[in-house]
C-alpha cells in the first residue's frame, strides 16, 4: 500500500503567527484520517494546504506521490472536497447540479454516473426537486455525490456534521461507511465520537502542532477525549 499524504516539517506563518508549526505525518492510502482541535488549532490551514489551495511557508507536502506546489493541477484532478459551502445551485434540481459538474469534470457517461450516485446518497426520489427545497442533511449528501463524480482517490471533508440533526447524522454515518472502499479520506470535525468512529487514524492539533497522530488501534476514544479536553481547558500543549 502506498502513501496518500506525506507532510514533512511543515510550517505556515501569517506574519508572526504560526498557524502550523513544524507539522509532520504520513498517511497510507485507504486510510481515514479524522482531524480534531479547538478553534485556531490549525485545522483549516492544514486542509487548505492538503487541497493545494495554500502552500506552506516551509517544509514539504506530497499528495498521492506528487509535489503539492509543483503538481497542484494534477492533484486537484484526483481529489474531492466537501467544504462548509456545498457548492450547489439552489435553483437547479439535484440531477441538474450533478450533470453540470459531471460535464465540467469530463465524466464519461454522465447520466449513468449521476443516476448511480443519487442512488448511493439516497436522493434518487428527489432528483427532480430543486436544491433550495432540501434540508441541510440532504444538501450535504448531494454535496458528497458532487465530490465523488470523478471518482477521486482522496476525499476531504470539512465539518460535514455541522448543522445536522441526529437523524441526518445517522444517515451521513451510513453514507461515509458505504463509500470508503478504494478511497482515502481526511475529515476535519469537532464531533469526537463520530469522527473517531470512522477513523483509522486521528490527528489532534493544538496551536499548529500535533498533540498526537495515532492509529485508532493504538489510541482509544477515551484517551483522545482526555487529550482534547485537557488541551481546550488548560492550553497545555
Amino acid at each position: 500500500m502506498g502513501t496518500a499524504i506525506n507532510i514533512s516539517d511543515v510550517t505556515r506563518s501569517f506574519g508572526l503567527r504560526k498557524a502550523l508549526d513544524r507539522l509532520s505525518f504520513s498517511l497510507p492510502q485507504g486510510a481515514f484520517l479524522s482531524v480534531f482541535g479547538h478553534n485556531g488549532a490549525g485545522k483549516s490551514t492544514l486542509l487548505r494546504i492538503l487541497t493545494t489551495l495554500d502552500h506552506p511557508s516551509s517544509g514539504a507536502v506530497e499528495i498521492l506521490g506528487l509535489n503539492a506546489r509543483k503538481d497542484a493541477d494534477k492533484i486537484r484532478e484526483r481529489i474531492g472536497y466537501i467544504s462548509h459551502n456545498p457548492m450547489l445551485y439552489g435553483d437547479m434540481t439535484a440531477e441538474e447540479n450533478l450533470l453540470f459538474f459531471a460535464r465540467l469534470y469530463g465524466v464519461n457517461n454522465p447520466q449513468l454516473r449521476v443516476r448511480d450516485l443519487l442512488d448511493d446518497v439516497e436522493l434518487a426520489h428527489r432528483r427532480l426537486d430543486t436544491v433550495r427545497t432540501f434540508s441541510r442533511g440532504m444538501t450535504q449528501r448531494l454535496a458528497i455525490a458532487r465530490a465523488l463524480l470523478h471518482d477521486p482517490e482522496l476525499v476531504f471533508l470539512d465539518e460535514p456534521y455541522a448543522g445536522l440533526d441526529p437523524h441526518a447524522v445517522e444517515i451521513l454515518d451510513g453514507l461515509l461507511a458505504s463509500i470508503r472502499s478504494r478511497r482515502t479520506f481526511v475529515m476535519v470535525s469537532h464531533n469526537l465520537s463520530s469522527g473517531y468512529a470512522h477513523a483509522s487514524h486521528v490527528l489532534l492539533l493544538s496551536h499548529g502542532r500535533a498533540v498526537c497522530f495515532e492509529s485508532t488501534q493504538d489510541l482509544a476514544l477515551e484517551s483522545l477525549t482526555d487529550l482534547y479536553r485537557r488541551d481546550v481547558s488548560e492550553g497545555v500543549f
